[in-house]
């Protein structure tokens, strides 16, 4: 059991409500033990690459004047393509640093199995470093190395700068994958019910645009899981880039249209 709300403690000092952090530290509080949090970045990051990336596809071949078929071409080929790049390239990152992470603890755990004069004076210098004197440095090294995974833990923390998390190569992957095609689609919707209800070319573009600028305000709204920024600014900022990002690819698209 938990003596402090930390969601509430965010809101609080997102609010700089003195009141409020008081409340949050005074309420017990057991959080879910659930591990769909630690993949909200992955889904949100993904799903914003995913739109934006699929949206540019699209205003650039709608900015050359070309007809749906080859949008859903290209669209879907993206979707595809890069929905692979982004997951293998996560991970790989993922693994990479896992195994690194490990690597670390093996090391700091050999050290400190065969070394710990050195590393209580490694220790000892960096909260030295830190403001603290050294004979209180001393006292809380003292504490801390009584317990040997507490001590490699804190050494991992306090030398490299090394925060460990339990996370999912192939998790973090499927996640940023799946929320990329889910995301991603959003543009193409429009051009995939085109060729099934007659009449909507003329709008099909616009109504392209309006999915997607709902979907990437939404999405940047909701990064705010992330971020803990306000929703709204947030929002209209993922608007604003997937704006601009999808203005430069129809210029691009009607500059090149006679290659076409």
């Amino acid at each position: 059991m938990f003596s402090r709300n930390l969601d509430k403690a965010k809101e609080a000092f997102k609010n700089r409500d003195i009141e409020a952090t008081i409340k949050a530290h005074k309420q017990n509080y057991e959080p879910h033990n659930s591990g769909e949090g630690k993949y909200i970045k992955n889904l949100i990051y993904g799903g914003l690459d995913g739109i934006i990336t699929t949206f540019a596809v699209v205003a650039g071949v709608a900015g050359a004047s070309l007809n749906g078929g080859i949008v859903l071409i290209m669209g879907f080929a993206n979707l595809i393509a890069d929905g692979l790049s982004m997951a293998i390239g996560d991970y790989l990152s993922t693994k990479a640093e896992i195994e690194y992470q490990q690597l670390e603890r093996e090391r700091e755990s050999w050290e400190v199995e065969h070394y710990p004069e050195g590393e209580k004076q490694e220790m000892i210098e960096l909260y030295k470093a830190k403001g603290l004197s050294e004979e209180d440095a001393i006292k809380i090294t003292d504490i801390i190395s009584k317990n040997k995974e507490t001590w490699i833990s804190v050494m991992m923390v306090e030398e490299l700068g090394i925060v460990e998390e339990k996370e999912s190569p192939i998790k973090n992957a499927l996640v940023t994958f799946v929320s990329f095609l889910i995301f991603g689609f959003v543009p193409l919707i429009a051009y995939v019910s085109s060729t099934f209800i007659p009449g909507m070319g003329d709008i099909t573009f616009i109504l392209a645009c309006i999915l997607t600028g709902v979907t990437l305000f939404v999405l940047g709204a909701l990064k705010v899981k992330v971020t803990v920024k306000n929703w709204f600014t947030s929002g209209l900022e993922m608007l604003i880039v997937g704006g601009i990002a999808a203005i430069a690819a129809f210029l691009i698209g009607k500059l090149l249209a006679g290659l076409a």
